[in-house]
């Protein structure tokens, strides 16, 4: 069974800095992208960044040069830096992440439990 959890959300004021963390874990054989998106208060989820396997790097246009996406192979883990964040940037967020099992299996997009982001102002 494999498992995403984010962890490092919060309540920040304006301008302010978090960092949230996914790990996977369980039976992986390999992971291709991991993906960070969000879902504020009566809107639909929205994809911010996401980092393939070799490691490069896609933004959402309102989270560039703020956000930083990065992913540690050896750890199954991947980050979002989130830097002078906004009030808009509220919502919960939630990684995802293309994942093989074994050799000859299918990849399956797993989805974390999210983590609750609070910009005040």
């Amino acid at each position: 069974q494999v498992q995403l959890v984010e962890s490092g959300g919060g309540l920040v004021q304006t301008g302010g800095s978090l960092r949230l963390s996914c790990a996977a874990s369980g039976s992986i054989f390999s992971i291709n992208d991991m993906r960070w998106y969000r879902q504020a208060p009566g809107k639909q989820r929205e994809l911010v960044a996401t980092i393939t396997s070799g490691g490069t790097t896609n933004y959402e246009d309102s989270v560039k040069g703020r956000f930083t996406i990065s992913r540690d192979n050896a750890k199954n883990t991947v980050y979002l830096q989130m830097n002078n964040l906004k009030p808009e940037d509220t919502a919960v967020y939630y990684c995802n992440a293309d994942i093989s099992v074994r050799l000859t299996s299918p990849r399956f997009r797993y989805w974390g439990q999210g983590t609750q982001v609070t910009v005040s102002s």
